[in-house]
């Protein structure tokens, strides 16, 4: 019997001129291309998926700092999956293996359930579905809550965009954020939220589109700046003007940028990392912050859904 590939069952979409890949392990978006060309940095279906690249974030995208939390009377302690920062990252899914519940050549259906633990003891159904059409890759997810009791919930994905050839230093970047989230810069935790033209704007200041060049960036931005169907876009090209572009609605009021700053020369800064989240970076400890995190509390028998798309420039 053959063994399947380390990033489990991949499911190929095709639409018009749009191709993808999804892996079964952690609901990834493997690969995304428009007309031959990379939307997203991919990985080979035989390799361990690197850096979260393409991964469903859930039940919270970001960091819990410390890998601590108190919800609903008790205190928990979740497994230090970030442990050169000592912290519980992008939740419990990203290596459950998803089962295919749904399938056509331009979509498919995943499913997992996160079990019940002594760090997170709530089961969840998560239901994620990849649509290709002419207007790009939509992703949807939802959660639904099978315990008796509320459970926290938090979800985003994890895609590297691609906004040309080379590297994200020659890519402009287009994002309608008046704030973003200062963080320690040893650990990336949280510290307060500011304007993005207060201390440092040539860094986080992007709402008229530039150059990137050589800003270092891993910071949660909000206070989206909509359209009048209430979307936010984030934009990445190239000096032709092709490229790519992510939008989301309302059920995202924040998004996560990394300019994928590695210490190996040969991987760092491929992508821009864009990663709409419903809540923000530590928001199982949303009590801890001045601003409003944004956790979902899920009811039992509940359900919650949230969506995006990414889509060609050019």
């Amino acid at each position: 019997m053959a063994r399947p590939p380390a990033s489990g069952t991949q499911h190929a979409l095709r639409a018009g001129d749009y191709e993808a890949v999804v892996a079964s392990v952690g609901a990834t978006l493997r690969s995304l291309t428009h007309r031959g060309r990379d939307l997203v940095v991919p990985f080979e279906a035989d390799e361990v998926r690197p850096a979260h690249r393409g991964a469903t974030l859930a039940p919270w995208p970001n960091r819990v700092v410390d890998g601590r939390y108190s919800f609903g009377g008790s205190d928990f302690q979740l497994p230090l999956t970030e442990p050169a920062r000592s912290h519980a990252l992008h939740g419990l899914a990203t290596w459950l293996d998803f089962e295919a519940i749904d399938k056509g050549p331009d979509h498919v259906t995943l499913a997992a359930v996160i079990q019940p633990s002594t760090f997170y003891p709530w089961r969840l159904v998560v239901t994620t579905t990849f649509s290709l059409g002419p207007d790009g890759l939509t992703q949807s997810v939802t959660a639904r809550n099978e315990s008796e009791a509320p459970a926290p919930w938090g979800t985003g994905p994890h895609p590297y965009l691609v906004g040309g050839d080379g590297h994200v230093d020659g890519w402009t970047l287009e994002l309608p954020a008046a704030e973003v989230l200062s963080v320690t810069p040893d650990r990336l935790s949280p510290v307060a939220l500011g304007p993005v033209d207060g201390d440092d704007p040539q860094r986080f200041d992007f709402r008229t589109a530039r150059l990137i060049g050589a800003a270092e960036i891993d910071h949660a931005y909000t206070g989206l700046i909509r359209d009048a169907e209430g979307f936010a876009t984030v934009r990445v090209t190239d000096a032709a003007g092709s490229g790519v572009e992510m939008t989301w609605d309302a059920a995202c009021p924040w998004v996560q940028v990394h300019t994928a700053d590695k210490p190996d020369a040969a991987q760092s800064r491929l992508g821009l990392a864009v990663e709409p989240m419903t809540c923000a970076p530590d928001a199982f400890n949303a009590d801890s912050y001045d601003y409003d995190a944004g956790l979902i509390v899920l009811e039992p028998e509940a359900s919650t859904t949230a969506s995006w798309r990414i889509a060609a420039i050019g």
